[in-house]
């Protein structure tokens, strides 16, 4: 026997908001990430040199993203 259910945005969204969605959690930066992020977030690095640091970097996208409240 199986059982089959689906969770409601609602619920998905306070299992998000509440971080218990590992799937969606983010990993903090380290303080050296943090500052990469908010000298771009300032326009002081520029895209091209941002997306080297993505590419080794991802997580440093996905939190760009929610700064910019994208998420």
């Amino acid at each position: 026997m199986s059982l089959h259910f689906t969770v409601s945005g609602l619920t998905r969204n306070l299992i998000h908001s509440l971080g218990l969605d590992h799937e969606h959690a983010l990993r903090p930066l380290t303080p050296e990430q943090s500052l990469l992020l908010d000298c771009y977030l300032a326009g002081q690095i520029p895209d091209s040199a941002w997306s080297d640091y993505v590419f080794e970097m991802p997580e440093l996208e996905k939190h760009a993203q929610v700064r910019r409240g994208l998420t």
